[in-house]
């Protein structure tokens, strides 16, 4: 019987005002949100209104594509920025969505715990358990 090591994956998750999930893609347990960002925006599923997310989504490029795809973005800068925009912090609250949807998400054991030793079978629960949602 082979064995293969458990694989190290990143969860990049896309949802709706609901809490619940609209798109989903794994990557690399060490890769950044700005690399995880193109594969979930390609993900079909309903067009983004509005962005909300964290300082590690902050690049230029991402910028310029959500306003290339006439979405309203509110994403902090992060300090190195010259210019730091003004953020309304009660639109920004409403970021626990996303915490809500991991949430939901791990109330199932084996997605919190991540039993499966692939990508691909971990991929196929979240999706199973994004279903059930």
């Amino acid at each position: 019987m082979l064995w293969r090591r458990p694989v190290s994956t990143e969860i990049h998750l896309r949802c709706n005002a609901q809490c619940l999930p609209v798109a989903v893609c794994l990557s690399g347990g060490q890769v950044s949100d700005v690399e995880g960002y193109a594969p979930v925006m390609d993900q079909p599923g309903p067009d983004p209104c509005v962005l909300l997310a964290d300082k590690g989504y902050d690049a230029d490029f991402i910028l310029a594509d959500l306003e290339a795809r006439d979405v309203a973005t509110v994403i902090p800068a992060r300090r190195n920025r010259k210019v730091q925009p003004v953020i309304d912090g009660h639109i920004y609250g409403l970021r626990n969505h996303v915490e809500r949807c991991f949430s939901k998400l791990k109330h199932n054991r084996r997605l919190a715990t991540r039993y499966d030793k692939t990508a691909d079978s971990f991929l196929g629960f979240v999706l199973v358990a994004s279903i059930r949602l």
